[in-house]
């Protein structure tokens, strides 16, 4: 069975979710947002083993706590390498949109490329990358079949979908990618980057 927790954090109110199999406790960190320290403080309630931190897409509201996880827990960071030039300039972004200067990680190098990367296991629980271009080039949902459990980032929310007016995005990239995911089961409960959860069915009715 795979269980997962959200914990929603920081400025800009993104939702981290804590991803893990019930029997062998072994967790992903999807989305850890801006405070490693206090989602930390959360896996060691639960006495999760964290198998790695893995993001949907590069932007800083995303990613900011994935260093400190990554040094806490030394485990891999996952990310598209599409995405590698948003976590460059994470810091002139996280300024612009929070209008002040914060401490950015210095990420070295992706671990694990999530581009080229079709699933993960946690336990017995196989958690699938499916590549959702257009929010940004390298955008990633992850998708559990079994428990239908999608966790969609920044490509699709609860009555919208993500923003493509950035100069890297692409509204006919992410339409594809929407028309990909609504092929999933209709009961696949979706939980989004930001806001409330919805299902594959409800937002299939918005878009198609």
């Amino acid at each position: 069975m795979l269980e997962y927790e959200k914990l929603l954090i920081g400025e800009m109110e993104t939702n981290c979710y804590l991803v893990w199999d019930e029997d062998s406790k072994e967790c992903l960190v999807i989305d850890p947002a801006d405070d490693g320290v206090s989602i930390s403080e959360e896996i060691n309630n639960k006495k999760l083993k964290v198998k790695a931190v893995f993001l949907t897409h590069g932007h800083f509201d995303h990613s900011l706590g994935a260093l400190d996880l990554k040094l806490i827990y030394n485990v891999d960071f996952g990310c598209s390498e599409k995405d590698a030039f948003l976590l460059e300039r994470q810091d002139e972004t996280a300024k612009h949109f929070l209008k002040k200067e914060i401490q950015v990680p210095n990420f070295i190098k992706i671990d694990i490329d999530l581009d080229k990367t079709k699933e993960f296991k946690l336990g017995e629980e196989t958690i699938e990358i499916i590549k959702t271009p257009g929010h940004t080039p390298g955008s990633v949902c992850f998708y559990n079949k079994k428990n239908k459990l999608l966790f969609s980032g920044d490509t699709l929310f609860a009555g919208c979908r993500g923003r493509t007016d950035f100069k890297y995005g692409s509204t006919e990239e992410i339409f594809k990618s929407l028309k990909k995911l609504m092929k999933l089961e209709k009961d696949t409960l979706v939980l989004p980057g930001h806001g409330e959860e919805t299902t594959i069915e409800r937002e299939s009715k918005r878009y198609f």
